[in-house]
Parts: structure tokens; sequence; C-alpha cells
């Protein structure tokens, strides 16, 4: 992203991106689509059958001011703390992913079409306007909505990356998709970094100074809870 944004920044062009945020994604996972779809990846029946034993026909209690209820099957959804249910996750993912490469939106890179980046559970989509925008992500939802997959209309955000935006002063503003509104933000920490609609990568940095100085700090009284001199 940091090379897409220095790029484009470069010959004055503009970038949108709309960073996409699941509502509890992996309580609300379809399990028998998801059975169905990964079949596209080769996956052995024998394998398949494996996981759908680990995953089918579990139960779940809730407890409250020291009373459990009774046991009742989960029928939906990925265990938390399993294994095996980020694999199975970014599975799901994976064929979302696949279904918005086939939309003819994007940015040019060479030869290639370029139009979601993805990295674990973070999904960026990314569009030359608001009309290539709006064509991904209905694309998108759609395929997500097979497997459950619901969008977090909070902190799903989009950010637009121009030389203009350092001209003009209204930065603020909302992406509408259908019936959705989605906040347009200035600034937006994608895996990990923060990253800025004016292409500044200052905020960032002062981020990771002031974690590093919590680490330092911290380091610091540990080391004289031990007994070691500071200078």
């Amino acid at each position: 992203m940091k090379i897409i944004n220095k790029k484009f920044w470069e010959y004055e062009q503009s970038v949108q991106y709309l960073f996409i945020d699941f509502q509890r994604s992996y309580d609300s996972v379809h399990t028998h689509t998801l059975w169905e779809c990964i079949k596209e990846f080769k996956i052995p029946t024998k394998l398949i059958n494996m996981c759908k034993m680990c995953v089918q026909r579990t139960r779940s209690v809730v407890g409250m001011e020291g009373t459990l209820s009774s046991f009742f099957e989960n029928k939906t959804g990925l265990k938390q703390g399993d294994p095996l249910s980020p694999i199975l996750f970014n599975l799901a993912l994976q064929i979302v992913i696949q279904s918005i490469k086939m939309v003819p939106s994007g940015i040019k890179i060479g030869k290639e079409q370029l139009n979601v980046l993805a990295y674990a559970n973070d999904i960026a989509l990314i569009g030359k306007n608001e009309m290539q925008i709006r064509k991904l992500f209905v694309e998108m939802e759609n395929i997500a909505r097979k497997f459950g997959l619901q969008i977090n209309r909070e902190k799903t955000k989009c950010m637009i990356v121009e030389r203009k935006n350092s001209l003009k002063k209204n930065k603020i503003g909302h992406l509408k998709i259908k019936n959705l509104k989605f906040e347009r933000v200035e600034n937006f920490k994608y895996s990990g970094v923060v990253r800025n609609e004016d292409n500044n990568n200052q905020i960032d940095l002062q981020e990771r100074i002031k974690l590093l100085t919590k680490h330092i700090l911290w380091y610091k009284n540990f080391l004289k809870i031990k007994g070691y001199k500071i200078n």
C-alpha cells in the first residue's frame, strides 16, 4: 500500500480505499456453505470430513452470576480459540477475494489489475473513483453474505489519497453504497501501519516512537525491580 500511495502521489493521481471490517466474523460463518465452497480448492474429501467432525456437533454453555445454563448445540460459526478456525475462515475469505478480483475495476500496476489487498482478515478494496469502489463492494458483499459474513458499518472506513487533499479544507464526508454509509477518514491503521490521505508517514512514526518509549520505560522499571542499576 505504501508503494501504491507513493506512485499515485508522484503522478498526481487519486486512489481510493474502502477498509472492510466484518461483524462477529467467526461466529457468523455458515459452515454448510463453507464445506461446499472449499471443495473448489481440491482439498481431499477425507480431510474435509475430518474438519467437519471437529467443527460440527459442538455444544456450549453460558455462565451468569455463578449459574450455568443448559447445554445447547452450535449450529453456525467457528469455534473461538480453535487452531482450525483461522484456517477455515481464511479459506472462506479467499473465495470472497477471488470473486472481487474478477470485477473489471481497480488500478493498473504494470500490466496487472489490482483491486483488493488482503492480509489475514484485513481487506482493503482499491479503486480510482467512488464508482469502482461501489462496484467492488457490491460484488464482495454478495459473496460474503453467502458465508454469513456481515459488514460492520461503524468500523468500515473509506479514505482517498490524492494531492488535492492537501489543498482542500473540506476533508470530512461519507461514502454511500446502497443503504449503507461509511465514514471518510484522514488516517487509518491497516495491518498495524497508520496510512494517511496526504501520504504523510509522520503519524505512524509518532505512534511507533510512543510505543518504543513505553517499552523502554517498562524495561527500565523491570530492571530496577530486579535490583539492577540504571544510569
